[in-house]
């Protein structure tokens, strides 16, 4: 997070990237038009970035690699130095974000899948990135239990106002562990910068129970956001076979994964659990059926795009969509879905510090998008 970083650093950034992009489609949206432009390619499967504030940019391929943009090119060489990544179904290197004061600390956190005693599973460190290689890295988050299969490992990351590091993950594929408040799987992590447990979190004196979770009942978290103005944390999630959730996580929340869903089981469509609605079980602000499979997720506050102020965006892997919510008063009140399939399955949305909207996407090869307005 770097929005407090003095003026010069958008406007290098938006030169830099400029310089070096490739124009691409026109699109047009309901009331602005936009395209793209491709600032790199030939990325493999990237999964998150996060914007230096010497205008570079981090990117995350889930096949182990962290690359980084200089002067608005892929280094060829990936960085060194990371930790053991398991690379298997849905997992491997996932997200990045810089801890809030990095100016003065230099801290870079790293989200990924890795091998234990008793399978896989999702794993934070932090470190520094010195020249090509992350060095002083330190593990502060481990996802227990481990479990076999390499389904939903979560994993993005994200700073509150507070400075707690707020880790979404998954329920590895077996649903049951989300009701559990004695695993991590199925619930949103909260921890403190260093992977100490915060005082205030809502399960710390309940017996039996994961210290660091902070919800429970959730099937996989693939994007969060900070809402604008506020202190609310947002998050999406995948459904099965429809059911995906938008939510306003609060502390010691049942979101209801298994026991309540809008999804059906897949192939047969068969009811999962005991309905869509569960006293003691929180309603999503807002569902998707069918699934559009979201990942990625951030409220838009730039000044490229004045018509889109404080709208909600989220990728969509299954149609390939960029997806426009409108929010007013926590409701969502008009959804446009962009782009439909024209840039292949899109994996992450972030706003730049100039800005302007940027994609990847999740192919074998992807690509770092920037939009722009297109009149």
């Amino acid at each position: 997070m770097i929005t407090n970083k003095k003026i010069y650093f958008p406007v290098i950034l938006t030169l830099l990237l400029v310089t070096h992009a490739e124009a691409d489609e026109v699109f047009q949206a309901a009331d602005v038009s936009f395209k793209t432009q491709t600032i790199v390619d030939k990325l493999s499967h990237p999964w998150g970035m996060a914007f230096l504030p010497d205008g570079n940019i981090l990117i995350t391929e889930r096949t182990g690699r962290l690359r980084i943009v200089e002067n608005g090119k892929l280094n060829p060489k990936p960085i060194t130095g990371l930790p053991e990544i398991a690379v298997i179904g849905q997992g491997g290197l996932l997200d990045v974000v810089l801890h809030p004061d990095f100016k003065n600390n230099q801290l870079i956190y790293l989200s990924y899948a890795a091998a234990g005693a008793g399978g896989y599973g999702t794993e934070v460190v932090r470190g520094k990135l010195k020249g090509m290689e992350f060095k002083e890295v330190k593990k502060i988050f481990t996802a227990l239990p481990k479990v076999g299969g390499g389904n939903h490992f979560g994993s993005r990351l994200l700073f509150a106002p507070d400075g707690k590091l707020f880790i979404t993950l998954g329920e590895r594929g077996e649903q049951d562990r989300a009701q559990d408040l004695g695993q991590h799987p199925g619930s949103l992590i909260r921890i403190n910068d260093d992977g100490t447990i915060p005082e205030d979190n809502p399960f710390l004196n309940i017996k039996g129970a994961r210290p660091e979770s902070y919800t429970l009942g959730n099937r996989n978290m693939q994007g969060i956001a900070l809402q604008p103005g506020t202190n609310l944390v947002w998050t999406h999630e995948h459904g099965p076979q429809g059911g995906d959730e938008l939510n306003i996580m609060r502390p010691g929340v049942n979101y209801g994964w298994p026991v309540i869903t809008y999804g059906v089981n897949y192939g047969t469509g068969t009811k999962i659990g005991e309905g869509t609605k569960k006293e003691g079980m929180t309603q999503p602000i807002h569902y998707w059926v069918p699934s559009i499979a979201p990942s990625g997720m951030v409220f838009y506050t730039g000044n490229v795009f004045p018509e889109w102020k404080d709208n909600l965006f989220a990728g969509s892997l299954k149609f390939g969509q960029l997806v426009r919510l409108e929010i007013k008063d926590g409701i969502v009140v008009n959804e446009e879905r962009l782009i439909n399939g024209a840039l292949g399955r899109i994996r992450d949305v972030r706003q730049g510090p100039d800005g302007a909207l940027y994609l990847l996407t999740d192919e074998n090869d992807g690509k770092l998008l920037r939009l722009v307005r297109g009149d």
